[in-house]
């Protein structure tokens, strides 16, 4: 075993690091006060091709696998992790449901736009009714002549209000249940029917914007189909499982971060006439952190791993996610504990990433659902 990561994905890691604390965190005041990011660091971000690893180069991708574009979340993570939060909504979820179930037409019309950052992707299933219980979904698609006529309501759908296009998770089959769901290409922003409610206004991940999807009548071309009618439950929620190792390398590069932060100020901070660094208590939570990053490293290694060869990583994704997300929130907290009032302070960026890692618990899935998963698994 080799645990070392390809030199050309060590030169694009270091890049998109240099990126992200260079550049990025030098607007994260901005992004916070205007809960937007600005327009010139999405350019930026698609010159890096930020907006097209998943996608591959012959349309006009950067065509990473798995294990690649883990490795750029990761290092996406030591920055504002809103402005991490609109990259990896489309390069992830956003874009691989096209990418693994899209026929050719459908690549070739939508995949360049969206390698370029012109067109920001979203995946669109959780409803009022249905967060955990993605089954329960409500939104109807029906089939008349040569459109799906699509009514309901999703909410909390990551980069909705810029988005060009969404994926729409959707019933299409009543009477089958979990396998009566289809999926949809849909362009909100020029599709009559369509509307996009208000932005959320959340604890954290500013810049990440969020909000409702109303599908009111809205008529979806039958080409916009995206794989097969009726494709099913398992293989919609499978589009959410490559994006949770996603989570769990971008978990590991907040948990970095914070660790440089913390080491940084434990040496300089001085009490009682030394570095807080001296003394054991600090010295211990250090180390606590220092084992999370090194074990959800490995963690997200092994399973972008596992996809690239084309295994079934169910399991090992939530695996994953789990223990990533549970060990950002604990190494947050000893961030703060380390700075003291100064990591509770706004200027400071421990108190920003205290506030942002609480959503990586709950989103594609919350830590109780990779519980679920994981058990079931190991039981069946």
């Amino acid at each position: 075993m080799d645990f070392n990561l390809p030199e050309d994905l060590r030169d694009i890691q270091a890049t998109v690091r240099d990126f992200m604390l260079n550049v990025v965190e030098e607007r994260a005041h901005e992004i916070e006060e205007t809960n937007g990011v600005p327009p010139e660091l999405l350019r930026q971000a698609a010159e890096l091709g930020l907006f097209g690893l998943s996608i591959p180069e012959e349309y006009g991708g950067v065509g990473l696998g798995m294990l690649g574009r883990c490795a750029v979340y990761e290092a996406m993570g030591q920055g504002h992790m809103g402005f991490g939060g609109v990259i990896s909504a489309h390069a992830s979820i956003g874009t691989s449901g096209l990418v693994k179930l899209g026929n050719e037409e459908q690549k070739r019309r939508f995949l360049p736009q969206m390698a370029s950052g012109e067109c920001i992707a979203g995946f669109a299933i959780t409803e009022p009714s249905s967060g955990s219980d993605a089954a329960n979904i409500r939104t109807k698609a029906e089939k008349r002549g040569d459109v799906y006529v699509l009514n309901g309501t999703k909410h909390y759908i990551s980069n909705a209000p810029i988005a060009g296009l969404l994926t729409v998770i959707a019933i299409t089959d009543p009477g089958k249940g979990t396998r009566g769901m289809s999926a949809f290409l849909v362009e909100p922003q020029s599709t009559p029917g369509v509307s996009i409610g208000k932005i959320d206004e959340k604890m954290g991940q500013k810049g990440a914007l969020s909000s409702e999807v109303i599908f009111q009548d809205a008529e979806i071309p039958a080409e916009n189909l995206l794989g097969p009618e009726n494709l099913g439950y398992r293989e919609a929620l499978g589009i959410l499982t490559n994006g949770r190792v996603g989570i769990a390398a971008r978990s590991t590069g907040a948990m970095q971060r914070l660790l440089d932060l913390s080491v940084d100020h434990a040496k300089t901070r001085e009490q009682f006439g030394q570095p807080i660094a001296e003394f054991q208590a600090v010295q211990f939570m250090l180390a606590e952190m220092e084992v999370a990053i090194q074990t959800s490293r490995v963690l997200w290694q092994k399973v972008a791993w596992m996809v690239d060869q084309g295994q079934d990583v169910r399991r090992m994704a939530s695996v994953a996610k789990y223990h990533a997300t549970e060990m950002l929130s604990q190494v947050a907290d000893k961030a703060v504990q380390v700075a003291g009032g100064m990591g509770y302070m706004k200027e400071s960026p421990i108190e920003r990433y205290y506030r942002d890692q609480r959503l990586l618990r709950i989103y594609e899935g919350t830590s109780e659902i990779q519980k679920v998963i994981i058990a079931r698994s190991l039981l069946a």
